[in-house]
């Protein structure tokens, strides 16, 4: 169990190291995206499925509440979190609009929407940026493995360049944390 323990931090481990050699310029721009977007009154519409979910949901606390400063709240939304719209949409559309459904009702030009897929091929959550992008919205993707059929839609593609999904979570977490972290030490400091 101990080895087992040790080899699975030492793959967290490799995957970041990739991530700073990588990605640094990528997680910079999305900053630099989100930061112009709340300036010019914008908001961050988020979403993912299962895990990932989660992690929208998690990136939108950080953004409205606060991450280390005590600040004014900025605007964020995690789709995935309505259980009555999310039900009626999959009900009466389909599982794969319960997130475009949500961009056509929320979204308007300049705003931000994030999309995270652990496969990069999550169907609902291409349709949304798909509509996002012709809305007029900036979009970007957390995604893990190649980026998968998601990669190609989004202005900024963060790409986990592993296949293990628990890395990838992981990894998404760590990038939303950099991420909420300078942007509000742009905007508050």
């Amino acid at each position: 169990m101990i080895d087992e323990i040790a080899r699975q931090l030492q793959d967290h481990h490799s995957v970041m190291t990739l991530i700073q050699q990588q990605m640094t310029p990528q997680i910079a721009e999305v900053v630099e995206i989100m930061s112009n977007a709340f300036t010019s009154g914008k908001k961050v519409l988020i979403m993912g499925n299962g895990g990932s979910a989660a992690d929208s949901q998690h990136f939108a606390a950080e953004i409205v509440g606060r991450f280390k400063l005590e600040r004014a709240a900025l605007p964020a939304i995690a789709l995935s979190t309505d259980t009555s719209i999310l039900t009626a949409i999959g009900n009466d559309y389909g599982f794969d609009a319960v997130f475009s459904r949500q961009i056509e009702a929320l979204a308007a030009s300049g705003d931000i929407v994030i999309g995270l897929s652990t496969s990069g091929n999550s169907p609902n959550v291409f349709k949304a940026l798909e509509l996002a992008k012709e809305r007029g919205c900036r979009t970007i993707g957390l995604l893990g493995r190649d980026g998968g059929s998601i990669k190609n839609i989004c202005d900024v593609a963060l790409v986990v360049p592993t296949n293990d999904t628990p890395r990838v979570q992981e990894a998404h977490i760590t990038i939303i944390h950099i991420v909420c972290d300078l942007v509000e030490k742009g905007l508050f400091t």
